[in-house]
């Protein structure tokens, strides 16, 4: 893993210092510390500090000592230390000017627990994409991995050496002890080993000991130790180990112990499909832990829901789209439980909605509307008669304080997109632009605004209060819960209204077309001002995976090629297929030239319309559209109408028809005129490929010759010149954000993937994420769970994607092709997807060595006769294709119903048994 200097996150290049400085010592007083870094370098690297304190500086340089040691020191000053530990890692300067940092996950210093004198730390460097690092994270040390502290040696009063190292998959009852040369480590006696102490925050092993009496250097060996047997197993593989004089820290990396890789399998389904028999027509986080205790049952270790943020602009149907949040802090009231809410004291006023409970409980599919009208309602008459009790709690107290920076803008903005009756600020007569200033003096003096800002904050406390339960008693039973990052935000949202800076307002972020949606997907999201948010470190990704780390084990990073290049399309395009990936090197006139293609800018920029085009679109219709749409221009040529440019112009004025009136054939074949072009030209000058210009009418018209030489240079566009910048962009942000959380990082990697994404994500110990109806191999109808890699999550299916019944019935060709070849059947496949083959799909990615096979909760109770839903088309969460669509699938039975289901738990808790997970 490299990238050019200067793109790094976190240092400031101009600032380092090499050459030939050989120490870099800060003059403060007589205490001293000197990190020591064994590593090979080749002639002309340098090695670097880096740390979030001051007194490590931006990035200070090692000098080279002998062999492969490499060291630092540091003077520091008696006073001013740091309360809490702080965080450093190193980083390799390449001759040529490329870098590279080592992970360092977990590794910190408490400074001010330093002793008089000279302490030397003696580290090691850890592969940022090494795969231990993984069990360092939050899920493993908290909750799968976690163990009762083993009991481990007193620490001497006078300890010398400290010594750390890492072995997170040791067997029940083990923890790692430490065996030497010298006396206080047994003298190599494996009856009494020095037992190292667990560390409860990351899972290391830790032990002090006082070697004063040397001699020096003591040599020694980390082993396993069985407490329970109070045994000795074994010594971990490779050469003794050896330690200096002093007072000394060994950081001494991971342990060389074999073992087997650690896989496990979870469920995924939205917080609204879960059913229960106290939900309130939506599932809500009080469901999640009647769903952890089947999963438990089931031998399942993870539940992967949707994002959970309030996506409340419009009061419609249409804010079911949970990829839409008008804010990446808040959460949505949908999930309120109302029982919970009201608490015993005011238990009795929901008698009033118990037959409206039971209505759109009973309602085979979420209706969002009403389901919002009735807990919103209900909430206010609590709030009414809990405020003063719920602001005066310190439970609240401590909320608030902590959520400030976003709470209060974001309850701000919820009163005015409900005073001025649209979440588009833009449009507000007051307050368009944000100022906390004025949102203070505005609470202040307006008691209807202030009331309504308190209500939206009491709303979000119990809704913290309510997941934050949730995620409690997933832990209780062993599990984790997995969220997910939205690539987007809402254009029209407290987000982007707070700090406008961060966004381009003017672009929409999407999806290039692929096979789900052939022309392409258009979000509406704003695009990211890239540049910006380095300038602070990435403040507003951080302080939002801060606050997702407050519910969340590990989360999946919707759409993370957004990371290295972003689909981005013009505010007049309607569909994501007028697009182009930011940043990309656009073509420039002299290229076609190069290339022996005669440039023309009106022909290959601008709707190529003629007379047989017109034909070919509309048919019969193409003379109306002439009269109605079109100008007529010289050599049979014609242009769109002012008024129909472009096809935000061409949707307003459909929409501005009477229902019965608008033409939704008319309308789409007018929007297929508008992205009849070739090239999109750059808003900072060049032009960029329109993406399968091949399929255009524009194209097919062209010569052969001109067409075969375009194609060339369309291939090099996209599969050749913008490799390495979109490298380099990932390089710069991914780093920053996997050190600022230590969650599991999973990273959703589908679609036109750059050749570039396998090898970063790998680099950077992301998982990848593993469909086996979406081959990443070229030419390839299917992957095999068999041949995942084992930092990924495989599974059948998506939310955007149809579940494993409902893509066998889809087409018949490919579902033969599956039934001979994957699952290698002979003779016919058969029409339905009958249980032993969903059972055996099932089976393929729980067989496989992917550390995660997660399963939509629908495809697990396909494999069912009695539980399977009888309509499986019913059973689809998203269908990417259409632009708005409504998020409201449901489970067709209840959590209480599941939870009773013996022999479907045994099912699937003997094949997650029997496949070692």
């Amino acid at each position: 893993m490299s990238l050019e200097m200067g793109t790094w996150s976190g240092v400031r290049w101009g600032q380092i210092r090499t050459g030939t400085e050989r120490r870099h010592e800060l003059r403060f007083s007589g205490m001293k510390l000197t990190i020591r870094l064994p590593y090979h370098t080749r002639f002309g690297q340098m090695i670097f500090l880096c740390g979030d304190h001051p007194w490590f500086g931006d990035a200070r340089p090692l000098h080279f000592v002998e062999g492969e040691l490499w060291e630092v020191m540091l003077d520091l000053p008696d006073t001013g230390r740091p309360e809490k530990p702080v965080s450093y890692y190193f980083l390799v300067l390449d001759e040529d000017g490329s870098a590279r940092e080592d992970f360092g996950g977990g590794r910190s210093l408490n400074l001010s627990a330093l002793p008089p004198g000279h302490t030397i730390i003696v580290d090691s460097w850890t592969d940022f994409g090494a795969v231990e690092n993984v069990f360092s994270t939050e899920p493993f040390t908290h909750v799968l991995l976690w163990r009762p502290h083993e009991n481990a040696n007193a620490a001497p009063a006078n300890a010398t050496h400290e010594f750390h190292v890492k072995a997170p998959l040791l067997g029940q009852g083990q923890t790692i002890c430490l065996l030497g040369s010298a006396p206080a480590l047994g003298g190599w006696n494996t009856s009494a080993p020095v037992l190292l102490q667990r560390d409860s925050g990351n899972g290391d092993f830790s032990a002090r000991v006082d070697l004063s009496a040397g001699p020096f250097p003591v040599f020694y060996k980390y082993g396993v130790y069985d407490v329970e047997k109070n045994a000795f197993v074994r010594y971990e593989d490779g050469a003794n180990r050896a330690a200096p004089g002093g007072q000394i820290i060994m950081h001494d990396g991971s342990a060389r112990l074999p073992s087997a890789p650690w896989r496990g399998a979870g469920v995924a389904v939205p917080v609204f499909s879960l059913r229960s028999e106290r939900s309130f027509g939506a599932g809500e986080f009080l469901d999640l832990p009647l769903l952890a205790d089947w999963a438990r049952q089931a031998g399942l270790k993870l539940i992967q829901i949707l994002p959970v943020n309030d996506t409340s602009a419009t009061h419609s149907w249409r804010d079911s789209y949970p990829y839409a949040a008008i804010s990446v802090y808040a959460l949505h009231p949908l999930y309120l439980n109302l029982d919970a809410l009201a608490g015993p004291e005011h238990a009795p006023l929901l008698a009033s909605l118990a037959s409206e409970r039971r209505r759109l409980n009973a309602l085979p599919a979420l209706d969002y509307e009403a389901v919002m009208k009735a807990k919103l309602e209900f909430a206010r008459t609590i709030f009414t008669k809990q405020r003063k009790k719920t602001f005066a709690s310190p439970e609240y107290h401590d909320f608030f304080s902590h959520n400030e920076h976003w709470l209060a803008p974001y309850a701000a903005f919820c009163y005015l997109r409900d005073k001025f009756d649209t979440a588009d600020f833009n449009h507000w007569p007051e307050h368009r632009s944000f100022d906390a200033k004025e949102i203070r003096a505005l609470a202040k003096r307006d008691t209807t605004a202030r009331h309504e800002m308190d209500f939206h904050a009491f709303l979000q406390f119990h809704l913290h209060t309510q997941l934050r339960a949730a995620a409690g008693h997933l832990h209780e039973r062993g599990l984790i819960l997995k969220g997910d990052m939205a690539i987007g935000v809402h254009p029209h949202g407290a987000d982007v209204w707070q700090q406008p800076e961060l966004f381009h307002t003017d672009m929409q972020a999407g999806a290039p077309p692929d096979a789900f949606a052939a022309k392409g997907q258009n979000w509406g999201f704003p695009t990211y001002q890239w540049p910006r948010m380095k300038q602070d470190g990435f403040a507003w990704w951080k302080k939002r995976l801060s606050q997702m780390s407050c519910y969340f084990d590990a989360f999946r990073i919707d759409h993370i090629l957004g990371f290295f290049r972003i689909w981005s399309i013009p505010r007049g395009a309607v569909e994501g297929i007028l697009g182009y990936f930011v940043p990309a090197i656009p073509l420039r006139e002299e290229e076609f030239a190069a290339r022996d293609i005669a440039f023309d800018r009106e022909r290959f920029t601008r709707p190529f319309v003629t007379d047989d085009v017109l034909r070919e679109i509309f048919g019969d219709r193409a003379e109306a559209v002439k009269k109605e749409f079109v100008n007529a221009g010289a050599d049979g040529m014609y242009s769109l109408k002012p008024a129909f440019a472009a096809q935000r112009d061409v949707e307003r004025h459909f929409a501005s028809m009477d229902a019965a009136n608008r033409d939704k054939t008319l309308k789409e074949g007018l929007f297929d005129l508008i992205s009849n072009v070739l090239l999109i030209e750059a808003p900072g000058g060049g032009y960029h490929f329109r993406l399968g210009m091949e399929h255009t009418p524009s194209f097919r018209r062209l010569d052969p010759d001109t067409q075969r030489r375009l194609m060339d240079l369309s291939v090099d566009y996209f599969y050749r010149r913008q490799e390495d910048g979109w490298r380099r962009e990932a390089l710069e942000k991914l780093p920053a954000l996997k050190r600022a959380t230590n969650m599991l990082i999973c990273g959703e990697d589908l679609g036109m993937v750059p050749a570039c994404v396998p090898a970063v994500m790998r680099d950077l110990g992301l998982l990848s994420l593993e469909i086996q109806r979406m081959p990443k191999a070229l030419n390839a109808h299917f992957s095999r769970p068999a041949d995942a890699p084992y930092l990924s999550v495989v599974t059948p299916a998506t939310h955007d994607m149809s579940t494993i019944r409902g893509w066998w019935q889809e087409d018949r060709n490919v579902t033969q092709d599956f039934f001979n070849q994957e699952l290698g059947q002979s003779g016919p496949a058969p029409a339905e997807c009958e249980v032993w083959i969903n059972q055996e799909i099932v089976r393929q990615h729980l067989d496989s060595p992917a550390m995660w096979s997660i399963f939509q909760l629908q495809d697990l109770l396909g494999m069912d006769e009695a539980l399977r839903n009888p309509d499986p088309a019913s059973e689809r969460i998203n269908v990417p294709a259409i632009v708005h669509y409504y998020w409201r699938y449901r489970m067709h039975l209840t959590l209480e119903a599941l939870a009773a289901e013996k022999p479907f738990t045994e099912l699937v808790e003997n094949m997650v048994r029997q496949s070692g997970r």
